[in-house]
């Protein structure tokens, strides 16, 4: 039976999802301790969120979790969570669906767990959402480093022209969609530690992660697009990575369309962009330094 709209306010209400396999780690009564759970391994916490990694055993079986839970979010917010229980509005509800979107979309992304909405009482708004680790795998702005390691010169050299291919395809598929990731930058993907070693099937070993900002935006599309590339060239500015992977991802992204007006454009856009990024990353660093 639904709850009122004055139960949920004064009583309070959860919306929840999970995976068949969930309750067997989690056990059945996870919605009541989910939020209280102590995690200690990679355990990151700012601003009423935090994030940590949290080992799971059933079945002489283990499961490896990161948790992502949001403790303290806008009265706002949790008054039109009262007002439409069904929408949502949580971070963890959103990025459950982002991730459901994502992956039926054909993008490789983390298995989402179980995720859960806490509304009320009285305004209050909590979410939590659980995805499976990417075991084995690494950050892609360390891969490039190791393969550079392991490799030779010329298979390193194919390595990343094959590798920048996919990351183009990628980009292109959300951006044709006009959704756009907003983190974009080399950190949030993953590929296979031992993918380092050799040249893969890259479509099948490139996961994106951090979907929590994903969004279609039909009519500011510029911004966000502009937004996603200059994030992913700033990233890119680390050792194995130079001007020519650069050129041929902008080829790869744009394909034939490549010396059309709208690209010309963006180009401009997207290197002001970057350069703001760095000005703003250099100032922190100076900031830093002096404290």
């Amino acid at each position: 039976m639904r709850e009122t709209l004055w139960q949920r306010l004064t009583r309070g209400a959860r919306r929840l999802r999970q995976q068949s396999d969930w309750a067997v780690f989690a056990g059945s009564d996870w919605p009541d301790r989910i939020m209280g759970v102590p995690v200690t391994d990679r355990f990151h916490s700012k601003q009423g969120r935090s994030t940590g990694r949290w080992i799971l055993r059933a079945e002489k079986r283990h499961l490896a979790v990161y948790l992502k839970r949001h403790y303290w979010l806008p009265l706002w917010r949790g008054l039109l969570a009262a007002l439409w229980p069904n929408a949502g509005l949580s971070p963890g509800l959103r990025e459950w669906r982002q991730l459901e979107w994502a992956r039926d979309h054909g993008m490789l992304v983390p298995r989402a767990l179980a995720a859960a909405e806490y509304i009320g009482p009285w305004g209050r708004l909590q979410s939590f959402l659980a995805v499976e680790e990417l075991g084995g795998m690494v950050p892609l702005h360390e891969a490039v480093t190791a393969a550079e390691r392991n490799l030779g010169e010329q298979a390193f050299l194919n390595w990343k022209r094959t590798l920048v291919i996919e990351l183009a395809r990628i980009a292109r598929a959300l951006h044709e969609r006009r959704y756009f990731h907003k983190d974009f930058y080399l950190c949030h993907f993953f590929i296979p530690e031992d993918a380092t070693w050799r040249i893969p099937n890259w479509r099948a070993c490139v996961y994106v992660i951090d979907l929590h900002r994903l969004g279609q935006h039909r009519r500011t599309w510029p911004l966000w697009q502009v937004k996603d590339l200059a994030q992913l060239l700033y990233s890119s500015e680390i050792k194995g990575i130079d001007a020519r992977d650069r050129v041929r991802f902008w080829r790869a992204y744009w394909g034939a369309n490549r010396h059309g007006r709208l690209p010309r454009l963006m180009k401009s856009w997207v290197l002001y962009k970057w350069r703001r990024y760095r000005r703003h990353n250099l100032k922190n660093r100076d900031y830093s330094r002096r404290a």
